[in-house]
């Protein structure tokens, strides 16, 4: 079981400025709980976000002294994974692509065509400075501007990003909440029978009503790998219901200790980062 951490998602909707300090002391104490991996930040324009602005200076901060957990940062363009590039603590690029057009033109500034452009040179960046890639595929369950959208079409692009494009981690994203045990079931099933050599991951956004069914049908169909965040916090300012946040890290692990599902967390580490976590969150909006 690979659990990701992601403060990054956490924070990068909030509009009051975290001081860096205050960042650097939130992700050293993730690192001591002992997730695979954590989403830290971001190498995008600080026009996009500007909460994440710092993230090179958070990185050079980091305590990695007593921690196995592996750093994941998102770019949008070759500049942006160049730059990330440069990082030895950086060990995936994570590269959002959808095949929602109105969603990719807001959510990085172009459209499919140039987005798959984008994500070969983000690839072959990886490639020549020993990253790995990570492309996350938005809108995979659902699409509220009306794009053309289904199961079908998202596997068929899956498949095409994995054929076409070298991709051998894929996270599927539920970027507005819209996932249901049934369609969470049929994409990972067909995918990962499919493909068993790559790895596929679950970036799901839930409501308190909805997380345990959309994480028992993942991991009911083989799926591995799951992004989340502490107190849910994050997701997606398009969901329809104001409720709809990251999957909480406190909901899957309750859940995983239930069936005495592995995952090698420290918790008394968790429990400190919960608090630092509540503290920081609760003083910025």
């Amino acid at each position: 079981m690979k659990l990701i951490e992601c403060p990054r998602d956490a924070m990068q909707g909030i509009k009051d400025f975290i001081p860096t300090n205050l960042k650097i002391e939130y992700v050293n104490s993730l690192l001591n709980v002992g997730f695979d991996t954590i989403d830290v930040g971001s190498f995008v324009s600080p026009k996009a976000i500007p909460q994440l602005a710092d993230t090179a200076k958070v990185i050079s901060k980091l305590n990695f002294s007593e921690s196995k957990s592996k750093l994941l940062v998102i770019v949008a363009n070759k500049r942006g994974a160049e730059e990330a590039a440069q990082f030895d603590e950086i060990t995936y690029l994570g590269f959002p692509f959808s095949i929602s057009e109105t969603f990719q033109k807001k959510n990085i500034n172009s459209d499919i065509k140039n987005s798959l452009k984008r994500l070969e040179e983000v690839q072959n960046v990886c490639k020549r400075n020993n990253k790995k890639l990570v492309t996350y595929f938005s809108m995979a369950f659902g699409n509220p501007y009306g794009d053309e959208w289904s199961p079908h079409i998202v596997a068929h692009w899956s498949e095409k990003l994995l054929n076409e494009f070298g991709v051998n981690i894929l996270s599927l994203s539920d970027t507005i909440g819209t996932s249901t045990a049934d369609s969470i079931s049929w994409l990972f099933n067909k995918l990962i029978n499919e493909f068993p050599s790559v790895e596929f991951g679950a970036h799901l956004h839930t409501t308190p009503n909805s997380w345990e069914e959309k994480i028992t049908s993942a991991i009911n169909s083989n799926c591995i790998r799951f992004d989340s965040a502490i107190g849910g916090l994050g997701g997606c300012p398009m969901a329809d219901d104001k409720l709809t946040g990251n999957m909480s890290t406190e909901n899957i692990i309750n859940y995983l200790n239930r069936f005495d599902i592995k995952h090698g967390l420290n918790k008394n580490a968790l429990n400190d980062s919960i608090l630092i976590s509540n503290k920081l969150f609760n003083s910025y909006e």
